[in-house]
Protein backbone atom coordinates (compact mmCIF):
# COMPACT_ATOMS: atom_id res chain seq x y z
CA UNK A 1 0.00 0.00 0.00
CA UNK A 2 1.51 3.52 -1.00
CA UNK A 3 -0.48 6.86 0.84
CA UNK A 4 0.40 10.58 -0.90
CA UNK A 5 -0.61 13.85 1.73
CA UNK A 6 -1.52 16.55 -0.04
CA UNK A 7 -3.46 19.59 0.81
CA UNK A 8 -6.18 21.55 -1.64
CA UNK A 9 -4.40 24.68 -3.46
CA UNK A 10 -5.97 26.95 -5.39
CA UNK A 11 -4.61 25.78 -8.44
CA UNK A 12 -6.40 21.88 -7.21
CA UNK A 13 -10.07 23.70 -7.34
CA UNK A 14 -12.70 22.79 -10.11
CA UNK A 15 -12.98 26.20 -11.63
CA UNK A 16 -9.56 26.50 -12.17
CA UNK A 17 -9.82 23.22 -14.13
CA UNK A 18 -12.53 23.73 -15.81
CA UNK A 19 -14.24 20.89 -14.73
CA UNK A 20 -17.01 23.00 -12.94
CA UNK A 21 -17.80 26.81 -11.86
CA UNK A 22 -17.47 26.20 -7.42
CA UNK A 23 -14.15 26.34 -5.38
CA UNK A 24 -14.01 22.64 -4.33
CA UNK A 25 -11.51 20.50 -4.79
CA UNK A 26 -11.21 19.30 -8.62
CA UNK A 27 -12.06 15.82 -9.55
CA UNK A 28 -9.33 15.93 -12.23
CA UNK A 29 -7.12 17.16 -9.06
CA UNK A 30 -8.30 14.01 -7.67
CA UNK A 31 -7.52 12.08 -10.84
CA UNK A 32 -4.32 12.76 -10.91
CA UNK A 33 -3.35 12.25 -6.64
CA UNK A 34 -4.90 9.19 -7.16
CA UNK A 35 -2.70 8.46 -10.39
CA UNK A 36 0.12 9.60 -8.69
CA UNK A 37 -0.42 7.55 -5.44
CA UNK A 38 -0.31 4.09 -7.81
CA UNK A 39 3.18 5.09 -9.26
CA UNK A 40 4.71 6.14 -5.65
CA UNK A 41 3.48 2.08 -5.07
CA UNK A 42 5.10 0.91 -8.09
CA UNK A 43 8.34 3.06 -8.29
CA UNK A 44 10.38 0.76 -6.29
CA UNK A 45 9.65 -2.12 -8.68
CA UNK A 46 10.45 -0.57 -11.70
CA UNK A 47 13.95 -1.58 -13.79
CA UNK A 48 15.89 0.55 -15.53
CA UNK A 49 14.00 2.47 -18.34
CA UNK A 50 10.87 1.11 -17.24
CA UNK A 51 7.64 3.29 -16.15
CA UNK A 52 3.77 2.97 -15.78
CA UNK A 53 0.88 4.40 -17.77
CA UNK A 54 -2.21 4.69 -16.48
CA UNK A 55 -4.89 2.94 -18.65
CA UNK A 56 -8.13 3.21 -16.76
CA UNK A 57 -9.33 5.23 -14.23
CA UNK A 58 -13.03 4.54 -12.57
CA UNK A 59 -13.59 7.44 -10.44
CA UNK A 60 -16.18 8.13 -7.43
CA UNK A 61 -16.07 11.86 -6.42
CA UNK A 62 -17.87 11.48 -3.09
CA UNK A 63 -17.37 14.82 -1.40
CA UNK A 64 -16.85 18.05 -1.60
CA UNK A 65 -13.47 19.24 -0.33
CA UNK A 66 -12.33 23.15 0.10
CA UNK A 67 -9.30 25.03 0.00
CA UNK A 68 -6.60 24.35 2.58
CA UNK A 69 -8.21 21.01 3.16
CA UNK A 70 -6.40 18.33 4.15
CA UNK A 71 -6.36 14.47 2.04
CA UNK A 72 -4.83 11.15 2.43
CA UNK A 73 -4.78 9.18 -0.73
CA UNK A 74 -4.10 5.50 -0.36
CA UNK A 75 -3.56 2.93 -2.90
CA UNK A 76 -3.82 -0.91 -3.11
CA UNK A 77 -2.24 -3.05 -5.17
CA UNK A 78 -5.68 -5.75 -5.56
CA UNK A 79 -4.43 -7.71 -9.03
CA UNK A 80 -1.53 -8.08 -11.82
CA UNK A 81 -1.60 -9.94 -15.06
CA UNK A 82 1.57 -9.88 -17.08
CA UNK A 83 2.49 -5.64 -17.35
CA UNK A 84 -0.81 -5.00 -15.91
CA UNK A 85 -1.54 -3.81 -12.39
CA UNK A 86 -4.47 -3.30 -10.84
CA UNK A 87 -5.12 -0.61 -7.83
CA UNK A 88 -8.30 -0.13 -5.23
CA UNK A 89 -7.37 3.86 -4.25
CA UNK A 90 -8.94 5.86 -1.57
CA UNK A 91 -9.24 9.52 -0.98
CA UNK A 92 -9.99 10.56 2.71
CA UNK A 93 -10.26 13.84 4.60
CA UNK A 94 -9.86 14.06 8.29
CA UNK A 95 -13.61 12.22 8.43
CA UNK A 96 -14.66 10.77 5.88
CA UNK A 97 -14.20 9.39 2.05
CA UNK A 98 -13.71 11.90 -0.39
CA UNK A 99 -13.45 9.74 -3.32
CA UNK A 100 -12.85 5.95 -4.75
CA UNK A 101 -11.12 4.40 -7.63
CA UNK A 102 -10.11 1.27 -9.87
CA UNK A 103 -7.25 2.24 -11.54
CA UNK A 104 -5.03 0.44 -14.17
CA UNK A 105 -1.94 1.20 -15.10
CA UNK A 106 0.35 -0.51 -17.71
CA UNK A 107 4.48 -1.00 -17.69
CA UNK A 108 6.36 0.54 -20.39
CA UNK A 109 9.86 1.14 -21.26
CA UNK A 110 10.34 4.48 -21.24
CA UNK A 111 11.58 5.43 -24.44
CA UNK A 112 10.36 3.08 -26.89
CA UNK A 113 7.22 4.54 -25.79
CA UNK A 114 7.92 7.87 -25.96
CA UNK A 115 9.49 7.01 -29.38
CA UNK A 116 6.30 5.19 -30.49
CA UNK A 117 4.00 8.77 -29.45
CA UNK A 118 6.68 10.93 -31.55
CA UNK A 119 6.15 9.28 -34.87
CA UNK A 120 1.98 9.42 -34.21
CA UNK A 121 2.56 12.93 -33.24
CA UNK A 122 4.26 13.09 -36.78
CA UNK A 123 1.34 11.17 -38.41
CA UNK A 124 -0.67 13.58 -37.23
CA UNK A 125 1.13 16.74 -38.61
CA UNK A 126 2.64 18.45 -35.11
CA UNK A 127 6.16 18.94 -35.42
Amino acid sequence: MAKVERTVGAADLACVHGSGSLEVYATPAMAALMERTACVLLEPYMEEGETTVGISLEIKHLKASLCGMELVCTATLVGTEDRKTVFDIEVRDAFSVVGTARHERFSVLAEPFMQKAEENRKKCGNR
